[in-house]
């Protein structure tokens, strides 16, 4: 099979625990795109903390960030998918009431309810700083220009992830995913990683076939099921292994070098 598409996550995949990326794996992308293959970041992080990892490889990057609700080529919007006004108001009066905030992105934008810990630490991460802003405010202002939020999200422990997952998960207007044990992802319905692939090998001329996919959390499984090839890292959940057709070594071992070796070849 000739692949013409690579679709990496990011964190826990191309990114090492250090936030760092393995110098194989860089070398193995742009040994790839040499060849002719395109890559995509296909990431939960909004475009402002996808772009320096795109920069870090070297290469031009199709970015679909926000879950891959908004995508880019080129620093341009290809493709853009909106949660309804709705969704958002209902959401945050169910996250509202654990007394944390509902982080709310849109395009570029990234929006906090409020901040705490986890707001913070991600703030210091990724070097960008969220806008506090209402919720109610936000509705007004997108309801009159006939759009929505891109993506929302909820970071805190585990065992608070897990209720309102529970609480949430049958919602007809939205599909939820977990990117990690501390973050509760919520994008448009029927929007996922799996579109977002899909939706680029449409825009660039590619068969779904000819692409690989490499991630590691539930987030990643519509991504790694859509692929012609998905591959799991060796340190992803017990899910997505099992639904992978490879299961390779660690993001901290450049597990992407080492899969991309078996089937692209020295």
């Amino acid at each position: 099979m000739k692949y013409r598409l690579i679709c990496v996550d990011l964190d826990g995949t191309l990114l090492t625990d250090e936030k760092t990326v393995c110098r194989q794996d860089i070398e193995a992308l742009k040994k790839a795109y040499g060849q002719g293959i395109k890559v995509a970041l296909i990431t939960g992080r909004m475009a402002a903390a996808t772009e320096p990892t795109a920069d870090r490889l070297g290469i031009p990057c199709i970015l679909a960030c926000n879950a891959g609700t908004y995508i880019l080529k080129d620093g341009k919007c290809i493709s853009s998918e909106y949660l309804p006004i709705t969704a958002m108001t209902e959401i945050y009066e169910t996250v509202k009431d654990f007394g944390i905030p509902l982080w709310i992105f849109r395009n570029r934008e990234w929006y906090v309810t409020s901040k705490d810990r986890f707001v913070e630490y991600e703030e210091k991460l990724i070097n960008h700083t969220a806008k506090e802003a209402s919720a109610a405010n936000l509705a007004q202002i997108w309801e009159k220009e006939n759009t929505g939020p891109s993506k929302l999200l909820v970071g805190n422990e585990p065992s608070i992830i897990e209720k309102l997952h529970s609480l949430l998960k049958n919602r007809r207007d939205a599909d939820m995913a977990c990117s990690s044990e501390n973050f509760l992802e919520i994008f448009p319905k029927g929007m996922d990683k799996g579109k977002a692939l899909r939706i680029i090998c449409e825009k660039e001329g590619i068969r779904t076939e000819e692409t690989i996919a490499f991630g590691d959390q539930e987030l990643d499984i519509p991504m790694l099921t859509a692929a012609g090839v998905g591959i799991a890292m060796g340190n992803a959940i017990e899910e997505l292994k099992r639904k992978a057709e490879f299961v390779t070594r660690t993001n901290n071992e450049a597990g992407i070098a080492y899969a991309l070796e078996r089937y692209l070849g020295k």
